[in-house]
């Protein structure tokens, strides 16, 4: 069951931002960029935001192969080992940069920055919890 729940949010992240991506009013939207003083401080390419997308199913087949859910070429161990290191990268965002995102930045009170604390960083730590689990359960 958990393996199946962590994949099921990394697909739904993937479709998020491939909403985003087709949908132009979408991008740069100001709860999914860290902004300051009203400024994003980037916007994201349609390119950017359909490679996060990819790079989140990735994610998905990461833990389905993991768990033994999908087939992969790579032995199970291996798996369980990269998907460790998905768990610490996932624990690293949560935690942030210190400045713009995670649970320790300092520039508060936009719109990205009450999502990010509320949403986006606890579903940081869920995933990586959920993705250690899965690793440990099946292969290291």
């Amino acid at each position: 069951m958990l393996p199946l729940t962590v994949c099921a949010a990394f697909v739904a992240l993937a479709l998020w931002h491939f909403k985003m991506a087709f949908h132009a009013s979408l991008i740069g939207e100001s709860s999914a960029v860290p902004s300051v003083g009203g400024k994003p401080l980037f916007v994201p390419s349609r390119g950017a935001t359909i490679a996060v997308g990819v790079v989140l199913l990735l994610f998905a087949v990461l833990v389905a192969g993991t768990a033994g859910l999908v087939s992969l070429w790579l032995p199970r161990p291996v798996l369980a080992w990269l998907s460790y290191a998905l768990a610490l990268g996932l624990l690293v965002r949560a935690v942030g940069d210190f400045r713009y995102v995670g649970f320790f930045k300092r520039v508060r009170g936009s719109p990205f920055a009450g999502m990010d604390t509320f949403v986006y960083s606890p579903l940081c730590i869920a995933l990586s919890i959920g993705v250690a689990l899965v690793a440990r359960q099946n292969g290291a």
